[in-house]
């Protein structure tokens, strides 16, 4: 039997191993050097943008909400195709999530429907970059700006991205990236958030530690309800390991991407009904390479069958956020999104990750077939 093929798999050399073992033996494992080293090795990244790293990508979006003022009887307009933080972070500092439908080909965020929902309480749009493809930052900007509108890119999955030959985040408003273990750069848990300007990076500062602001040996204040996000010197150091192999790790991943599309082969979604991925080499970083079942099969047997047959792990990103529980008790019900619902029941994520074989991926591309024949 072949040994078991996961859809993910961290990225971590000896190298990053040892340095982890270094940062423990220092004595100092909370926030503290590394964490300054890798704030300033993102921001020159990013153009020299300021950068603050968090415990997780999740917070990033919720602090970028709060620094923008973002509260009780406002409204954000996001994407019901999306891990459910995008979503959970906007009722958390007390707005309400306004979703949009998504466009069937990108599976992002339609912008040509994002305009007919804002309304006088619109103040923000989160749009999601999924498996790594941006949203047009043309056109998502050109709507903010004549609306007035803050943006917070959640581009937890868009680390090495580009837009017109720019890094995602090296440019716009808010940027929140996640370093969570499947991410291209993993801190094992982590995120940053790209800000506009030094007010903001020190606000932000505020936030992730308790709102405390401290003054020479002993002085310290509380000005704003902040919480507990700050990431670790054990996380960064791992971080800041990755970071300078990231571009050798996306032309990893373009090259399996591409090598699943030759495998596949050019008439393979006309014959058996099944949507592949947008063909873009020039701004995904491929962190996920997802394809959208016919509608005449269950994802649940096709998940089954690819495990149970063939010793292959397939992931879901992600179920429809208005149609859990939680979102349906605030009104939201199904049909309201027809084309995310229907990618969200038949979206499935197939292995994808540096370490992967072009053999691997042959391996999945007739699995996939034998699945979808039987």
């Amino acid at each position: 039997m072949s040994e078991f093929l996961p859809f993910t798999k961290p990225y971590i050399d000896e190298a990053t191993i040892a340095a982890v073992g270094d940062v423990l033996r220092s004595g100092w494992i909370t926030s503290g050097p590394k964490v300054q080293a890798f704030e300033k090795a993102l921001s020159e990244y990013f153009g020299g943008r300021p950068v603050r790293t968090f415990n997780s990508g999740t917070c990033t979006m919720e602090i970028a909400l709060r620094i923008a003022g973002i509260g009780a009887g406002d409204e954000v307009i996001t994407t019901p195709i999306s891990w459910v933080a995008t979503a959970n972070v906007i009722i958390e500092v007390g707005a309400t999530p306004v979703f949009v439908d998504i466009d069937p080909v990108t599976r992002n965020i339609d912008l040509d429907k994002v305009e007919v929902a804002i309304t006088p309480r619109t103040k923000a749009i989160i749009p999601v970059d999924l498996s790594g493809l941006p949203v047009d930052r043309d056109r998502l900007y050109a709507i903010a700006h004549k609306h007035k509108l803050r943006v917070v890119e959640d581009a937890a999955q868009a680390l090495g991205s580009k837009w017109n030959g720019k890094r995602i985040g090296s440019f716009g408003d808010f940027v929140s990236f996640s370093f969570q273990a499947n991410k291209n750069l993993t801190t094992t848990e982590g995120g940053c958030l790209v800000l506009n300007n030094d007010e903001e990076a020190r606000l932000a500062e505020k936030y992730r530690l308790q709102g405390v602001t401290r003054t020479g040996f002993d002085g310290m204040d509380v000005d704003v309800l902040g919480g507990k996000f700050n990431m670790t010197d054990v996380a960064a150091v791992i971080g800041l390991h990755q970071l300078p192999q990231l571009d050798t790790i996306t032309a990893r991943r373009h090259a399996l991407a591409q090598h699943y599309f030759t495998t596949f082969g050019a008439d393979f979604a006309q014959q058996s009904g099944v949507q592949l991925p947008v063909k873009d080499f020039t701004n995904t970083n491929w962190h996920m390479f997802e394809i959208v079942l016919p509608e005449t099969i269950a994802r649940a047997d096709f998940m089954a069958k690819m495990k149970e047959q063939h010793q292959i792990g397939c992931g879901v990103h992600y179920p429809p956020i208005h149609l859990f529980r939680m979102y349906r008790e605030r009104g939201l019900k199904e049909g309201m999104f027809p084309v995310a619902e229907r990618v969200g029941r038949h979206i499935v994520t197939l292995p994808l990750f540096p370490r992967m074989s072009e053999a691997e991926v042959e391996r999945v591309v007739a699995a996939v077939r034998g699945v979808l024949t039987a």
